[in-house]
């Protein structure tokens, strides 16, 4: 089980709102430039955010994007969720599209898969993007310490 870029992307995007929403709505092309991704790719899942309530979309001179909501309210199960769709390792224990199997009460197998998706459900509705600014704000100020700058925060290799 992998998460696509939708996923990935979307949650760097959001994570970088939450860190720089403090200036203002912030335009996607910022966001884009900030994370190297595609700005048209980012209109397509802020798109999906906005319908969930997740983003707020602000017109004009100086519009761009905010959260729509505190970065405490919104869980990166939310966001995942919203842009992959439901987080499971088999399509048995899928959630919105749970296939039926005439074998299920004697599957050990789907024991397992509904073990692997209670945990991963449990970790990513338990992280908020409150709870990355502040890792990230702690991060900061231990590097800081040892002479470390890094201001690219969240561009990673994923």
């Amino acid at each position: 089980m992998r998460l696509s870029t939708r996923g990935r992307y979307g949650l760097r995007a959001l994570f970088d709102l939450a860190l720089n929403q403090s200036g203002g709505p912030i335009p996607l092309s910022e966001i884009a430039r900030r994370q190297n991704i595609s700005e048209s790719y980012l209109e397509q899942l802020f798109a999906s955010l906005r319908k969930a309530g997740l983003v707020k979309s602000v017109r004009g001179a100086h519009g761009g994007y905010n959260l729509g909501a505190s970065a405490d309210a919104i869980y990166i199960g939310q966001i995942l969720r919203t842009l992959e769709g439901d987080i499971a390792p088999a399509d048995c224990v899928n959630d919105r599209h749970a296939t039926e199997c005439s074998g299920a009460d004697a599957c050990v197998t789907r024991i397992i898969w509904e073990k692997i998706k209670d945990s991963i459900d449990q970790v990513i509705d338990s992280i908020s993007l409150g709870d990355m600014v502040q890792k990230q704000n702690e991060l900061d100020q231990k590097n800081l310490k040892n002479g470390i700058v890094n201001n690219s925060h969240t561009q990673c290799n994923i």
